[in-house]
């Protein structure tokens, strides 16, 4: 993850996704990289080349709330890349991690009868799951990482129809949820740097926070789902996020979820 550098390195991954003809910047010529080059970056975020340079090497990791805006806009950034940016830029410590969950959010999760909810902290470790979670997927398990699992677990790749975007839409998540200065979080990601679909979708650089979707799942015994996903902030916990999945009621895939347990 180069936590110790992780401003800059997003800024280099970022330009290299940006087309020279997207910033009216001329294409012809031989080039050797495949977007911005550093001093084009600086011009269209009207920065000077040598301090776009101390970001990206990481001699100066905090940068205006201005400087952040030009890059944002330069690097085309959507809003929640734009997000992952500045906290990047942050200078705040990594909050401890809350791994008890309360015992008022473990009777919420077992009071949904017959709806698959589970709670997290945003290094996707799973903390607390209600048993229609537990029999929706191994995964759900408390102690699991579902990014782990995602990548590691060949069940998983079975299991979701849609594995391929359900695997970027976790990679992104990761991206835009987990502090990169958490080692235990540099130290998963440096583990599952080991598959190749993972390392390129890290590669990336894109961040997005988990949100309400749609999710197809091939149950080994009930069959094919359709869930929609929930994501809810914990409130006292911010640190932790309730997933919650539905099915439409009197729907195929409401049937299969009753057949679970």
């Amino acid at each position: 993850m180069a936590a110790g550098n992780a401003l800059g390195e997003f800024l280099k991954a970022r330009r290299g996704r940006v087309p020279p003809s997207r910033a009216d910047l001329p294409a012809h010529g031989r080039r050797r990289v495949a977007g911005l080059r550093r001093d084009e970056l600086a011009r269209l975020a009207g920065i000077s080349e040598p301090y776009l340079t101390r970001l990206e090497q990481g001699v100066d990791q905090h940068p205006s709330p201005q400087v952040l805006r030009a890059l944002a806009r330069a690097l085309e950034l959507d809003a929640d890349t734009r997000a992952h940016l500045f906290a990047l830029a942050a200078p705040d410590p990594v909050p401890p991690a809350e791994t008890e969950v309360a015992p008022d959010l473990h009777q919420l999760l077992d009071a949904w009868a017959g709806t698959p909810a589970y709670v997290r902290n945003r290094r996707f470790e799973v903390l607390a799951a209600n048993k229609w979670a537990r029999a929706l997927a191994p995964m759900y398990e408390p102690g699991h990482n579902l990014v782990r699992d995602m990548f590691l677990d060949p069940a998983a790749r079975r299991l979701f129809p849609d594995w391929p975007e359900i695997a970027a839409q976790t990679v992104a998540a990761l991206r835009a949820e987990a502090d990169p200065r958490d080692p235990v979080t540099a130290r998963l990601v440096a583990e599952l740097e080991s598959d190749e679909d993972f390392r390129g979708l890290w590669a990336r650089y894109d961040a997005r926070p988990s949100r309400d979707e749609l999710k197809r799942f091939a149950h080994p015994h009930v069959g094919e789902l359709a869930l929609r996903r929930q994501a809810l902030t914990v409130g006292g916990a911010e640190q932790q996020v309730i997933i919650v999945y539905q099915a439409v009621p009197s729907s195929p895939s409401a049937e299969a979820l009753a057949r679970l347990l």
